[in-house]
């Protein structure tokens, strides 16, 4: 039996993955860490809390002490570290804090992995490590980082951490970079729940500058399977880019998801646009696709609506997420722009 530690988990794309571990792979136990910061929920493991191949406990990866508890305790063998500061407004205006987690935590668990000679370490990354890209080509594996803000630099720096690791002490490691994801459970922050919530309460949704930022959009639970195949099938030592192979300028998501909901577009503010905005992301997916034979299943076209359908049945939870401070923080954000 697989014995995992991973970090995170009761985030979005954390959640997603530890909801289809304990429904696919009965052979494989889940320690899931989590600090419960804003945008992790323990709602999001809604129907899994008796499980018995799932231990949640609270706690911060940056607490030494606590990791190698519980990797003694429950005879961890690998970390999954998908625990990070992730939205880059948030990253603009307090950078500390995305030091502290996303390369501190990181190291603390690197460490851990180290000293207690886990067998696999896999890092959760993402494709804004490259930088940005002009209108033509796409991010490979070899493409050099070249991080654009507090965000993706400060994954970067993760990533360089775990490559480090490896090559000085022989840390078993693999680092997933992934492009943008979409799906159940995702915090209303990203554009897509957040187009979805303001459309869903007649309120203006905020799209920086022209709208014409592309990126490649991959629905959580092809991004899960992927990383399950790089967990159990992959080299040490190897990296992968993952991607869906849908580009789509931000606007025309927008314009989509008001479609759908049956609200005009009048809605739409164009807003003073984020500085340091990357204007393209693409993935070269084809080294996973090629190597561990994976692919996405689901085209941008039915995870949207999957998407849309899942927050429209699952109101309770994206008024709960939104409640309290998090609301006022995200209004003053566009309040001047």
């Amino acid at each position: 039996m697989r014995k995992l530690l991973v970090t995170g988990g009761a985030g979005f794309i954390g959640s997603n993955f530890v909801r289809m571990i304990l429904s696919e792979q009965p052979d494989c136990f889940v320690v899931n860490l989590d600090k419960l910061t804003y945008a992790g929920n323990l709602e999001n493991l809604a129907g899994f809390e008796n499980n018995k191949n799932h231990k949640f406990i609270k706690g911060d990866i940056c607490d030494a002490k606590l990791i190698e508890r519980i990797i003694d305790e429950f005879k961890i063998d690998s970390i999954v570290n998908f625990a990070a500061e992730s939205h880059v407004d948030r990253s603009i205006s307090e950078p500390k804090i995305f030091i502290e987690t996303n390369v501190t935590g990181t190291l603390t668990l690197l460490e851990a992995t180290r000293d207690k000679k886990l067998r696999q370490f896999v890092q959760i990354s993402t494709d804004e490590v490259y930088g940005a890209l002009g209108r033509e080509g796409m991010f490979t594996e070899d493409t050099p980082l070249s991080p654009n803000s507090p965000y993706s630099a400060s994954k970067a720096s993760a990533d360089l951490l775990v490559r480090a690791f490896g090559h000085t002490f022989g840390v078993q490691y693999n680092i997933t970079r992934c492009s943008n994801n979409y799906g159940p459970y995702q915090f209303p922050e990203k554009l897509i729940p957040l187009m979805i919530n303001n459309a869903l309460n007649d309120k203006q949704l905020p799209v920086y500058g022209d709208g014409m930022q592309i990126r490649d959009w991959l629905y959580v639970y092809d991004h899960c399977t992927a990383i399950w195949k790089v967990l159990t099938e992959a080299a040490p030592g190897e990296i992968y880019n993952i991607g869906g192979c849908n580009e789509k300028a931000n606007i025309d998501v927008v314009r989509l998801i008001l479609g759908r909901l049956g609200k005009p577009e009048s809605l739409i503010k164009h807003v003073t646009d984020r500085p340091g905005h990357d204007r393209r992301y693409a993935i070269d997916a084809s080294k996973i696709i090629n190597k561990l034979n994976w692919k996405p299943s689901v085209s941008f076209e039915q995870g949207i609506v999957k998407t849309i359908d899942w927050y429209l049945a699952n109101r309770n939870w994206l008024a709960n997420v939104v409640s309290g401070d998090y609301q006022k923080y995200y209004d003053s954000m566009y309040k001047n722009r």
